[in-house]
């Protein structure tokens, strides 16, 4: 187990514990008290390290590792289950409901409207919360955030491994997890560029 410490740099209390949740397999027995750990070990703890490190709690962590371990469905159906294990958490009712906002927005950008994915929930309550603090989606707003998102997530698609459901379910889960700060990063300091352009022309023209 030491040398599955150094090659990860977890902690041996955090890969014991991981061991006990279930979350790591157990190394191949060599004697009484010790094991063998091997390539598969590794992969699997720095997966199981990465999915902590994005804020999954360990029970949504136990449902990504068993999606990619059992798969049930096809590999579309389980990505949708693997990126439902994301934040931010709802209360979703057993049973479908109907997401008002979130159905006419996609019907809007021509997109699949399902119920049953997580997602659909979050953007019904992302609406609910503009249209809360007076600052509703517009048309124009919905249009640029359509075509620019689509063009993102066309991209992450096409970048995905297919080869095996682990790999995919690694890439969509931890793509999604960590790349989606860099995106809000990147948006927010392209205001700050696009606001400095801009009120530094207006002071210049107030000058002259």
């Amino acid at each position: 187990m030491s040398e599955l410490v150094a090659c990860t740099g977890v902690p041996l209390a955090t890969v014991k514990y991981y061991l006990r949740e279930g979350l790591l397999m157990p190394g191949e027995a060599t004697s009484a008290t010790q094991a063998r750990y091997g390539e598969e070990h590794v992969r699997r703890l720095g997966l199981v390290k990465a999915l902590a490190g994005a804020g999954l709690p360990i029970p949504r962590i136990r449902k990504v590792l068993q999606l990619i371990d059992h798969p049930d469905g096809s590999l579309f159906e389980v990505l949708g289950q693997a990126i439902g294990q994301l934040p931010p958490y709802l209360d979703i009712p057993a049973d479908p409901i109907d997401y008002p906002r979130a159905r006419v927005v996609l019907e809007k950008l021509g997109q699949i409207y399902d119920p049953r994915y997580v997602a659909v929930a979050q953007l019904e309550r992302a609406l609910e919360a503009l249209e809360d603090a007076g600052i509703p989606m517009t048309e124009e707003r919905l249009d640029a955030y359509g075509r620019h998102i689509r063009g993102i997530a066309e991209v992450d698609i096409g970048l995905m491994p297919t080869g095996s459901a682990e790999d995919a379910v690694r890439c969509a889960v931890l793509g999604t997890a960590i790349y989606e700060p860099v995106i809000a990063a990147m948006r927010r300091l392209a205001h700050q560029d696009i606001a400095q352009n801009f009120f530094q022309n207006t002071d210049e023209q107030d000058v002259s």
